[in-house]
């Protein structure tokens, strides 16, 4: 047994409003920059849809994950290390622009210089990767836009498999909100397929990070990961993807789509796993029997023998201590209610889910009957509005029962507070009939409904006699113009980094002074000292020389 703790994170969407709060500030955090326009290393999807990038869980057709052999052994199923070789520089499965989006900007001055006139002026929309005139036809949240209609819905891979138990009429569409980021997995298939290997997992809490000194822009990353959450910077030439925000997770504190969370629907925390166990776990022969091999990894942080043989691999008191306060492993483990997003392509995902039951209630409640109800509730749970079926593709490989589980866990949950809340007396059979007690009931109402911060955040602090480590393995985005800062200099400029700084606008203007071509300022004097690699000056960045011999 190898004891290894790994930072996690589950979202409850029965809370997402699908506002995309946490997809916008991850994007000023980390994304803000030329290169990477169209990447969201957190994005919000409508389900059901196609997601971001399009049909991204087609794996037949971008072969993302692993397969098992019929020796039980994985691999790769973009292919082996000769299968990389061959198209090492033509690689044939990668999403091109158009499955993501081509970024754009509006041509602002048309709206703040034109004339008087008669007509109202209109700002144009305007390519960011070639600085021309385009017609948007798609983004990152398309799929919101169409709020799950039969415009795209009906090319759902998930939704294909069952479209003869799903209807799909107008009136009877459903949908629900689904938010995203890396999942920083287990058995990690983009680490796998790094031909460089500045793909990594960091050994002291399993985020998945990449070296930009040693990417060379293979992307073989961005085809192998099945979730599609690794992006490449056009401009400086590397892969870029969500670093769970380790900078924050090193002080103790969360990450910023969970700190600006409008519907704190996120939880952090560590898991302790044996990580001799993970690939066996991995190698399971049936897709349905996934899930229990995973939470079979994890390991019971108060079990004496799991204590020790942490302490023996150097893992610090404190660390132990977050494991077993972890509200992740009460979810996983002990309630059994969150389930990981595609368990199938067995890169054991490590960002978990709760599935929504909220509909449930609704379509009771407009039959008249008590929408709360024990009885009535387990019983409507094979109809939910969001079909079972559709759930159980996303979070157990096809297999309705941990959905159904864990539904009918949530439903006993607001059935038994219902009562306590009303100040009636609480009916023990409530909770026995999904194997819980009363207690566990309550517990998991406060964990799940009226958490605080300390609660739902379970983050020990980097320990300062690992930080000479930490500081030689560098920040995954520390390249020009990127959030790390500080980037080695002409070898991490892309080809077209030749300015001192970066415009504090994104605006077509960019495009061309990031070229070097000509450009009008649209904010003369400014200048973002952030992005500054210290080689010249702009106009009006230092005030202009004396002339020689003059004095004050």
């Amino acid at each position: 047994m190898r004891v290894m703790a790994q930072m996690s994170m589950i979202m409850n969407l029965d809370k997402c409003i699908g506002c995309h709060t946490c997809s916008v500030t991850c994007k000023q955090v980390w994304t803000n920059r030329e290169g990477v326009e169209y990447a969201w290393f957190n994005n919000v999807e409508t389900r059901p849809g196609i997601g971001y990038p399009r049909l991204y869980e087609d794996q037949d057709r971008w072969k993302g994950g692993w397969s098992r052999t019929s020796r039980g052994r994985l691999k790769l199923k973009s292919g082996g290390r000769i299968s990389k070789l061959l198209h090492i520089f033509s690689n044939p499965d990668l999403p091109e622009i158009d499955d993501y989006y081509e970024p754009w900007t509006y041509d602002y001055d048309m709206l703040t210089k034109a004339p008087q006139g008669t007509q109202s002026p209109v700002a144009r929309p305007k390519s960011l990767l070639t600085g021309k005139n385009m017609d948007i036809k798609w983004s990152g949240n398309w799929d919101d836009n169409l709020g799950g209609s039969q415009e795209t819905a009906a090319a759902d891979p998930i939704l294909a498999t069952m479209s003869e138990h799903v209807k799909m009429e107008f009136e009877e569409t459903f949908m629900f909100y689904l938010p995203r980021i890396c999942e920083h997995c287990l058995n990690p298939a983009c680490v796998a397929a790094c031909p460089s290997g500045a793909m990594y997992k960091r050994e002291e809490d399993g985020i998945v990070l990449v070296d930009q000194d040693a990417c060379r822009g293979w992307r073989m990353c961005v085809s192998a990961c099945p979730y599609k959450k690794v992006y490449f910077n056009h401009k400086t030439g590397k892969a870029e993807k969500c670093t769970l925000c380790y900078p924050l997770i090193e002080q103790g504190k969360p990450t910023i789509c969970s700190e600006t969370c409008v519907g704190r629907l996120r939880y952090l925390g560590l898991m302790l796993y044996d990580a001799d166990a993970v690939l066996a776990a991995a190698s399971i022969e049936n897709d349905h029997d996934l899930l229990e091999a995973q939470r079979s990894v994890f390991l019971d942080p108060f079990d004496p023998a799991v204590i020790a043989a942490a302490k023996a691999e150097g893992m610090a008191d404190d660390w132990i201590e977050a494991a077993q306060n972890s509200p992740i492993y009460k979810m996983i483990a002990d309630y059994k209610i969150a389930l990981p997003l595609h368990p199938e392509y067995r890169t054991m995902p490590m960002v978990w889910y709760i599935p929504p039951l909220s509909p449930v209630v609704d379509v009771i409640s407009s039959t008249n009957s008590d929408g709360e109800d024990a009885r009535t509730l387990f019983a409507a749970i094979d109809k939910l509005r969001i079909p079972v079926e559709y759930l159980a593709g996303l979070f157990s490989a096809g297999d309705v029962a941990p959905v159904e589980s864990s539904l009918r866990k949530l439903a006993a949950m607001r059935s038994y507070m219902r009562d306590i809340n009303l100040g009636r007396q609480p009916d023990e059979r409530i909770p026995a009939r999904v194997g819980m007690t009363g207690t566990t009931i309550q517990e998991m109402y406060r964990l799940l409904a009226i958490a605080k911060y300390e609660d739902r955040y379970v983050i020990p602090k980097a320990h300062v006699e690992t930080a000479r480590e930490l500081e030689e393995l560098g920040c995954s985005l520390d390249t020009d113009g990127g959030p790390g800062m500080g980037g080695p200099g002409e070898n991490a400029k892309g080809p077209y980094g030749k300015t001192p700084g970066m415009p504090l606008n994104a605006t077509v203007d960019n495009y061309n002074e990031m070229r070097g071509g000509p450009t009008t300022p649209s904010s003369p004097g400014r200048m973002n000292l952030l992005g500054w690699n210290g080689k010249g000056a702009v106009d009006g960045m230092f005030p202009p020389a004396a002339p020689a011999g003059a004095t004050e």
